[in-house]
């Protein structure tokens, strides 16, 4: 933490802090500058799972909310674990504030979801404000946020990165030429080293801890004893175009899933393509018309290995072939192919299994195989995917297809 930006007490921080210490997530539906953005994939996990899944990590934090007007929005949250507020249609439009989501939040938890069944209200003592577009939320620097304002020793705190940087304005020089560049935190004509130059600290937007009493009076983030919670700069990035969406997936795959032991997939059930997955995506034709593939023996070891831990796996294949029944038979894994809608199927199959999407692992090759693997929990590419199937996929597996992809990802799957 680095030194707050007032050195007297507040009056804010004469009352004790009592009750809850709650995450809230707003995540609209609506997007200008990304559609869908708060279920786009960063590393394979839509951005408001990553936000769900930072609070949830974080220590001292009780409870986890989306705020959401959006029913499939609500629907991933809650797979993932957190609980979901409705928002209204006055508070989800493009000029709502996110303080507005926030206090409505408040009002719903407090009086206990609004009645939901099994729900009783309590008292709301200190707000974690979590922006699903920082697909990067330190979940460290955010329970430090929250000891902080527990222990007294801030009533607000926000995330930001220590820089050195030179910063300029455009415009507002005397020459009456709008484009000219003006210094703004140093003199342009004298350039320190940087041990010399002072450091400012960039607000990132990830994350605001606050008193949740003294919010509803002030009605914004910033009061009484502010404090900076100093995050690594590469954690940073928001996510508002395209662009920014790119630099956060390559980010992902430099730094991986923090929640994750390196390496291992954490599922209740295993579910994989055929072609391109289970077979090197090539076919011998017959004078007859019949199809033969090459599958790998690994890959029937892995399955029975997989099989004797009880763990479930489906193949599902677009293809309608007598190939894709009989490598099943022999494997022992029940199939459904000839299925054009993907996601409907793999839905109703987990659904009659009891398994939740999170819980799934699905191993893909090309773009018939995205609109599943958007649904689940662990979308897995095999080595020589697609590019937008890598690029989509929480884990890119070494080997490809019919090569033993099917195995390495059993392998990963046996120890978590």
């Amino acid at each position: 933490m680095s030194q707050e930006t007032s050195g007297h007490m507040s009056d804010d921080a004469s009352a004790a802090i009592d009750g809850l210490t709650v995450a809230i997530i707003p995540a609209r539906g609506g997007s200008k500058g990304v559609p869908r953005k708060n279920l786009r994939t960063v590393g394979g996990v839509p951005l408001v799972v990553r936000a769900i899944r930072a609070a949830q990590h974080a220590e001292r934090i009780d409870v986890v909310v989306v705020s959401t007007d959006d029913e499939e929005i609500a629907a991933v949250s809650a797979a993932a674990g957190a609980r979901v507020i409705r928002r209204p249609p006055e508070l989800s439009g493009d000029t709502a504030s996110s303080e507005s989501a926030l206090l409505h939040a408040v009002d719903e938890i407090e009086a206990g979801f609004g009645g939901e069944a099994g729900s009783a209200g309590e008292r709301v003592g200190i707000i974690a404000f979590l922006q699903a577009t920082s697909p990067f939320i330190p979940s460290a620097a955010l329970a430090g946020a929250v000891a902080e304002v527990r222990a007294d020793r801030a009533d607000s705190v926000f995330s930001a990165y220590e820089t050195y940087g030179f910063l300029w304005r455009r415009g507002g020089g005397d020459t009456g030429d709008g484009d000219q560049a003006t210094a703004i935190n140093h003199e342009a004509a004298h350039r320190p080293r940087r041990q010399d130059r002072e450091p400012h600290h960039l607000e990132t937007g990830a994350f605001y801890v606050f008193r949740a009493a003294a919010f509803r009076r002030h009605r914004h983030r910033f009061f009484g004893r502010t404090r900076i919670a100093e995050v690594p700069e590469w954690t940073a990035i928001e996510i508002d175009d395209e662009p920014q969406l790119r630099i956060a997936d390559a980010l992902a795959a430099v730094h991986g899933q923090a929640e994750d032991a390196p390496g291992r997939v954490s599922v209740q059930a295993v579910v994989t393509d055929f072609d391109g997955v289970h077979t090197d995506d090539t076919a011998i034709i017959d004078a007859d018309g019949g199809e033969r593939v090459r599958v790998s023996r690994e890959d029937g070891m892995g399955v029975a290995l997989l099989r004797r831990a009880g763990i479930p796996m489906l193949i599902l294949s677009t293809e309608q072939n007598p190939v894709v029944r009989a490598r099943a038979e022999k494997l022992r894994v029940p199939v459904l192919h000839g299925i054009d809608d993907k996601e409907q199927a793999l839905r109703t199959w987990a659904a009659g299994a009891g398994i939740g999407l999170d819980d799934i692992a699905y191993l893909g090759n090309d773009v018939n195989d995205l609109p599943a693997m958007r649904i689940v929990g662990w979308p897995v590419a095999v080595a020589n995917a697609h590019p937008r199937v890598l690029a989509e996929a929480r884990v890119v597996l070494t080997r490809t297809g019919g090569n033993g992809a099917v195995r390495e990802l059993i392998e990963r799957v046996l120890p978590a």
